[in-house]
């Protein structure tokens, strides 16, 4: 696909004379929706140029979607509401646009997603030749109803006792999975049919970890400020928390799932801790220097270093949390190789805001687990803990 502002010139001159919107201001109302930022700024330029975008033709489609490339949560609703309500209006869409659209696998995966859905409306019969070819899609978003059909076949073979195709076809479903349903699904049935499931070792899940906190994050102001362990990792420092000294202690958790849950930690009243900063630092030992990619899920305010490099960081609190929500490239060194996270919990008490966790996982761009070296045995269900009595470096995971 061409570039985005270069697409939306090449739009059809039949179009461009209409009455519907020329390519120069929908290319204006992109801009300007893409420049809405945090906390408002720039809603009601947004709301207003919404407007107009929502009036565009459908051949814009697929330079809308394009335009979720790189954009934030808040603009990518805005392109998100104008793409719906563009697609609810018209009856003729350019389905073969979209298709190269959803093929581009560099694009957004919300946006990529968004595509499918509109194909699949329009065209059910084009959709289901195209769901095959999904299951092993860089984008969670769009394995899922692949992951299902392989998981339905299993079913069958396992209903009509042809259990060794049964386990080899569930254990294909399992290594294309990432919604924790479906990996429950072929979890179970695999366990069933007399398999082994060790998930941790599957995906790759860091397990064991040091922790420390809780540091302050009164109004929010915890993600902005430099704590001691992002400047240096001291095992035997002390520190002022929240409520007073803190230290590092050991982490281990064996939630299947990789859960790294910070309210065992450090218990508060109620459900948990609130307004509240913690660090969690792990050390990785890879067999040589290679291109991987950390996977990260999480409902919270984050940051994340890889050798004292910050490789991202999200501002954002429960927008939801799922296996490889996020992914972030980076280059192992051979040898040691440490990891950190900065997860902040801010004011909010309704039911859905307790988690105060993360999962974090290493893998290859396929979402293969790529294991430390130096990678301990899988600790047994049941035993999450939290040794704050001996703070201890952690080199396995």
């Amino acid at each position: 696909m061409k570039p985005f502002f270069a697409g939306l010139l090449t739009l059809s001159f039949a179009f461009l004379c209409s009455h519907k919107l020329s390519a120069v201001p929908i290319a204006n109302a992109i801009k300007t929706i893409r420049a809405v930022g945090k906390e408002g700024q720039g809603n009601t330029e947004a709301a207003k140029a919404w407007q107009s975008l929502a009036k565009a033709d459908a051949a814009a489609l697929p330079n809308i979607l394009e335009a979720m490339d790189g954009a934030n949560p808040l603009a990518a609703n805005w392109l998100r509401a104008a793409v719906d309500t563009i697609a609810a209006r018209q009856s003729k869409l350019p389905l073969k646009d979209l298709e190269i659209f959803l093929a581009n696998k560099k694009h957004d995966p919300r946006a990529r997603r968004l595509a499918f859905e509109i194909i699949q409306h329009t065209n059910p019969k084009l959709a289901e030749k195209l769901i095959p070819d999904m299951l092993n899609d860089p984008s969670v978003e769009l394995r899922r109803d692949a992951v299902q059909r392989v998981i339905d076949e299993g079913a069958e073979l396992k209903k009509v006792n042809k259990k060794s195709t049964a386990s080899k076809t569930y254990q294909i479903a399992l290594n294309a999975a990432r919604d924790i349903d479906q990996i429950k699904a072929c979890t179970t049935a695999l366990r069933q049919l007399g398999e082994k499931v060790d998930l941790p070792h599957h995906f790759g899940f860091l397990m064991h970890w040091n922790v420390i906190g809780p540091f302050d994050n009164t109004q929010r102001k915890g993600f902005g400020t430099v704590y001691p362990p992002e400047n240096k990792i001291n095992f035997n420092g002390s520190y002022d928390g929240k409520s007073g000294k803190v230290k590092w202690s050991e982490f281990i958790t064996a939630d299947e799932y990789g859960i790294v849950n910070i309210n065992k930690a450090y218990p508060g009243p109620g459900d948990g801790l609130k307004e509240v900063t913690a660090f969690a630092y792990t050390e990785y030992s890879a067999a040589e220097a290679r291109d991987v990619e950390l996977r990260l899920g999480c409902k919270n305010a984050w940051k994340i270093w890889h050798n004292s490099k910050l490789v991202f960081e999200r501002d954002e609190y429960h927008r939801g949390a799922r296996i490889d929500q996020y992914q972030l490239k980076i280059k192992l060194t051979k040898g040691r190789n440490t990891l950190l996270v900065k997860l902040c919990q801010n004011e909010q008490k309704e039911s859905w805001t307790k988690e105060w966790q993360f999962q974090l996982r290493v893998c290859d761009a396929t979402g293969t687990a790529v294991l430390a070296q130096n990678r301990p045995s899988t600790p047994k269900t049941g035993t999450d803990n939290s040794n704050t009595s001996s703070p201890e470096r952690r080199k396995k995971n």
